[in-house]
């Protein structure tokens, strides 16, 4: 099957809708880079199959119906008419052929996020609630080689073995978050570049930081893990604001 047949196939509707939804509200975060940046999500059981976004198109634009569904396994998605974008297919095809547990993967250059990536030393420390949400949940990629294509995506999927890491700071190029729906993924994308957000402007004061416990870290993170329904909810809203305004990305 064909990507052209492939995207023409509108199985999978709210999954689509959701999707489209995260794009739609990451471009009005500013958190995208324009029209490069990616997001995916599994449909099938294995993880092999997913929707991704088209090659180079604006987040602001994109709709439901545009998403292409592609296979992991196919050798010759890149040679047909409609590919995605080389560099997405580098890192989302090799999440979802290796590592089933990504069902949905957003890779983001966001502003903050990217700014520690950048920091010699790329640990988020626990210094609030946002912050102590990621401790001892992400990796750190100190090993970036230039563009993402299929070698580059290889090497970062191998760094998401461990089901509890679901972020990767990926050294001198951005974030790339993996989670169990769009909902739960764009939620912790969101928290993450506020986390980044705050860790970096308290840098920038000078002064010594009040760094929690690991033990309180572990509780919070604990905590904020088993918070019930906020990713859902939020994801919920989001929709509900775009529905309102009578945006197209349900289209």
């Amino acid at each position: 099957m064909t990507v052209t047949q492939l995207r023409a196939n509108m199985d999978h509707w709210q999954e689509r809708v959701d999707m489209a939804a995260a794009f739609r509200w990451t471009e009005r975060l500013n958190m995208h880079e324009a029209v490069a940046n990616h997001f995916s999500l599994a449909v099938n059981e294995n993880g092999t199959q997913f929707l991704m976004n088209p090659n180079q198109m604006h987040f602001a634009r994109i709709k439901a119906s545009d998403l292409l569904l592609l296979d992991a396994n196919d050798p010759n998605v890149m040679d047909q008419p409609g590919a995605p974008d080389p560099t997405a297919w580098g890192l989302h095809g090799s999440l979802h052929r290796r590592v089933p547990h990504a069902r949905c993967a957003m890779h983001v250059h966001s502003i903050h996020a990217t700014v520690l990536a950048c920091l010699a030393d790329s640990s988020l420390p626990p210094i609030d609630q946002n912050t102590a949400t990621f401790f001892d949940r992400y990796v750190v990629d100190d090993g970036f080689s230039g563009l993402a294509f299929e070698e580059e995506g290889e090497r970062c999927a191998a760094q998401f073995q461990d089901p509890k890491k679901k972020v990767m700071i990926m050294g001198n190029h951005g974030v790339m978050i993996i989670g169990d729906s769009v909902a739960d993924t764009f939620n912790r994308m969101y928290y993450f570049e506020r986390a980044a957000e705050t860790y970096i402007r308290a840098l920038q004061t000078g002064q010594k930081l009040r760094v929690l416990s690991d033990a309180i870290a572990e509780k919070t993170a604990s905590e904020l893990d088993d918070y019930p329904g906020q990713a859902d909810r939020h994801l919920a809203e989001l929709k509900a604001i775009l529905d309102e305004e009578g945006s197209t990305y349900a289209g």
